[in-house]
């Protein structure tokens, strides 16, 4: 989900890992970003709860890694 006009969310995708991968290094996906797929049984869940994004946000954001509490 991102944030559209007059601050309402609206969905993007579906789109693959490899492009999710690559919008969390480029910082368009942050962790509280609710993410849906297959492997969260197709429920909205904060990207942080899913630790394989995480991860990759970590390595591509060590600084704010560093203040983000789990």
């Amino acid at each position: 989900m991102t944030s559209g006009w007059l601050r309402k969310s609206h969905r993007v995708g579906p789109i693959s890992e490899a492009d999710l991968l690559e919008r969390i290094e480029k910082g368009q996906i942050a962790p509280e970003t609710l993410v849906q797929s297959s492997k969260t049984r197709n429920k909205w869940i904060p990207m942080n709860k899913v630790g394989p994004a995480m991860a990759a946000w970590k390595r591509s954001h060590p600084e704010a890694a560093d203040q983000t509490a789990d």
